[in-house]
């Protein structure tokens, strides 16, 4: 059985400064697809935009996001408890931070953490602690926080769900005619060195941290599959029926 991290974004989970239930919903009916035959860890955005659901606060001062983050884990995890109770799922809360993975035996608890919470059937969803973490301390966005957790819990590869459905070999929104690139092998260092420009109001990525998250993870021969959480037919085709239509499967093996 092959242990999976699935990370779901921010503007996958929002629509309209709320929690986008229809597309949670969605994901969780995929995540119980893929535990049949795989061990899943969930690494999921949404705590933020969950907090603003119930008190408005600018989320540019960083104590706000972090009382709104504070606010929003609760509820986060209320409407996933109880979309995966449905399905007689059990689902447990995972909070780190960067400082967790600068240690071995920091990074081992965790590991043992996830070991048992798996080894008993229970799906970790896992996040980065915002009501706590200081500024030096930030992960920064969880597609490196999915990469992180992907690698030190040994799991056999990542999916991120966004909304970017692809790695392209030109940006989609400016031309038409770019392409997508379905299999990489490598990431050009100039990619990795763009600024992030994340889509949404509650996002904090866009291409470059998932590039850098399948960079990380290619160094150790750890595979990336990245595909849209808007419609999940490509990754479903990937993961559940070996079908690779869309989306793009970052590998150092050949396919």
């Amino acid at each position: 059985m092959k242990r999976v991290v699935v990370k779901v974004g921010s503007a996958v989970l929002t629509q309209d400064d709320s929690v986008a239930l229809e597309r949670m919903q969605a994901l969780v009916d995929f995540i119980v697809e893929l535990k049949k035959s795989n061990e899943v860890i969930l690494v999921s955005s949404g705590a933020v935009a969950a907090g603003y659901t119930k008190l408005q606060l600018d989320r540019s001062v960083l104590k706000n996001k972090q009382a709104l983050a504070s606010i929003g884990q609760p509820v986060l995890m209320h409407k996933y408890s109880t979309k995966f109770e449905n399905q007689n799922i059990i689902i447990s809360q995972v909070l780190v931070t960067a400082a967790n993975f600068n240690k071995s035996e920091e990074i081992q608890r965790i590991k043992d953490t996830i070991d048992t919470l798996l080894s008993n059937g229970v799906i970790p969803i896992v996040n980065e602690n915002d009501a706590t973490a200081t500024e030096e301390l930030v992960v920064g966005d969880n597609d490196q926080l999915s990469a992180y957790i992907t690698k030190h819990t040994d799991s056999d590869m990542l999916i991120i769900l966004s909304d970017i459905d692809a790695y392209y070999d030109d940006d989609p929104h400016k031309n038409k005619d770019a392409n997508v690139l379905k299999v990489v092998n490598s990431i050009d260092e100039c990619a990795l060195e763009k600024d992030a420009t994340p889509h949404g109001s509650f996002a904090t990525g866009g291409i470059v941290t998932k590039l850098k998250a399948a960079n990380y993870l290619l160094a150790s021969d750890i595979d990336m599959f990245l595909a849209s959480g808007f419609d999940l037919s490509d990754v479903k085709s990937y993961m559940i029926d070996a079908n690779h239509k869309g989306g793009t499967l970052f590998t150092k093996g050949n396919i």
